[in-house]
């Protein structure tokens, strides 16, 4: 029941052009409705004084009957009436006011409810300007208009100041609701534009995330699915779990695993980049981290970095062939730091080879939508530096700025 009273509550109709629509069709049952009940209490008068009462009530009861049909089916369609009732409603406004000199007497076609002609004329030019085909708007206007001057005939002689007032109120009435009807119109439609782009960013975010969550487990499972039955897996084992818990937490749409955080959600970066070198025990990695043994970094942020040095480190593992590889964490007296992971391996050349997501997503797009730089350095046969900084004054997301010399 509720949902069938909210139904008819304008505050309650999506702004949205099926909501805009059905607003249009209670702004048209209004005027309508409105403009009968302004008729209903002078009918009798006007009905006591036409030289032709029967045809006064004929045309009266077709005005009448006319604009509650429109009422009631522009409620029920739940949008305006289309070109053709349209077309009809105009043709029956502008016959009312050719045959108005038959049933009404000079003196009573200005000022008089008796007169109802002209006002239902302007009822039908406020509620039809939202037909679509500005042809049959403009025409019908222009037709209303005419016989709009049929209706006055020698009547309007002695009072031309009123019937060109008249005549000015159908223009500009018509053009003010027409512009009105259609600037709605374009407000809904940029709404649902915005709704339906903010949904597709939301989507390929949601994509992103997904590769960035996927990337480091896939590369994982590809290792251990790789690696010799003899070969030591307990390091990769560690791997797994991590990424385990990770995607749980991503498809329970779940916080990720926390970290240890103080209690402003700083976490330092030291034991974090510790932890990550002990699960690539096979790459018998050197961590030089004491000179950054201070750093700290929101949550959200040492998450990134995890992941990010993971994944490098995965891929000085899968592509590098190296000897000897180095990470080390340093900060200076200003707080700017810096996580290098630097390999003796085969390199590359950044100008030829295509980012991978690893380093596409994971690792420059994280990292510079939070605010941190990401520089590449590599050359075929002279292995690959990569550098991961930041400041210790929080930047705001997205300024990281793109300051690569190249990437894989």
């Amino acid at each position: 029941m509720a949902g069938r009273n909210a139904r008819w509550r304008v505050t309650d109709l999506p702004t949205t052009k099926v909501g805009v629509e059905r607003v249009f069709t209670y702004f048209i049952a209004g005027v309508r409705l409105g403009t009968v009940a302004q008729m209903v209490p002078a009918v009798r008068v006007g009905l006591a004084s036409s030289p032709n009462d029967a045809a006064y009530l004929a045309c009266w009861l077709a005005a009448a009957c006319a604009s509650v049909a429109v009422s009631v089916a522009t409620l029920i369609r739940q949008r305006p009436l289309g070109a053709v009732a349209s077309a009809a409603d105009f043709a029956l406004a502008c016959a009312l006011l050719v045959l108005a000199p038959q049933v009404l007497v000079a003196g009573e076609r200005f000022g008089t409810w008796v007169a109802y002609q002209p006002g239902y004329a302007l009822s039908v030019i406020l509620t039809a300007s939202g037909v679509r085909s500005l042809v049959l708007w403009a025409g019908s206007l222009l037709g209303v208009v005419i016989c709009y001057l049929v209706y006055l005939g020698d009547a309007g002689a002695g009072m031309a100041t009123t019937a060109i007032g008249n005549e000015l109120t159908y223009v500009v009435y018509a053009v003010v609701a027409r512009m009105l009807f259609n600037y709605i119109r374009r407000i809904a439609h940029d709404a649902d534009s915005s709704r339906a782009l903010v949904a597709e960013l939301a989507r390929v975010e949601e994509e992103r995330r997904a590769r960035v969550l996927m990337h480091n487990g896939v590369a994982v499972m590809q290792l251990l699915a790789n690696s010799s039955p003899g070969e030591p897996r307990s390091g990769l084992a560690d791997l797994a779990e991590v990424e385990v818990q990770r995607m749980r937490a991503y498809l329970r749409g779940r916080p990720s695993p926390a970290y240890e955080a103080d209690g402003g959600g700083q976490v330092t970066l030291a034991p974090l980049a510790e932890r990550m070198c002990d699960r690539f025990a096979d790459l018998h990695a050197d961590t030089l981290l004491d000179l950054g043994a201070t750093v700290r970094l929101p949550r959200e942020d040492a998450e990134a970095v995890e992941n990010a040095l993971e994944s490098l480190l995965l891929n000085v593992r899968a592509h590098a062939r190296a000897h000897n590889v180095v990470v080390h964490l340093d900060e200076d007296l200003h707080g700017r730091w810096a996580l290098t992971v630097s390999d003796d391996g085969v390199g590359y050349d950044p100008a030829s080879v295509a980012l991978g997501v690893g380093l596409r997503d994971v690792v420059i797009g994280e990292l510079q939508s939070r605010g941190l730089d990401v520089a590449i350095a590599s050359a075929p046969g002279e292995g690959t530096t990569v550098t991961i900084s930041g400041s210790g004054l929080r930047r705001g997301r997205g300024d990281g700025g793109d300051r690569l010399a190249g990437a894989r």
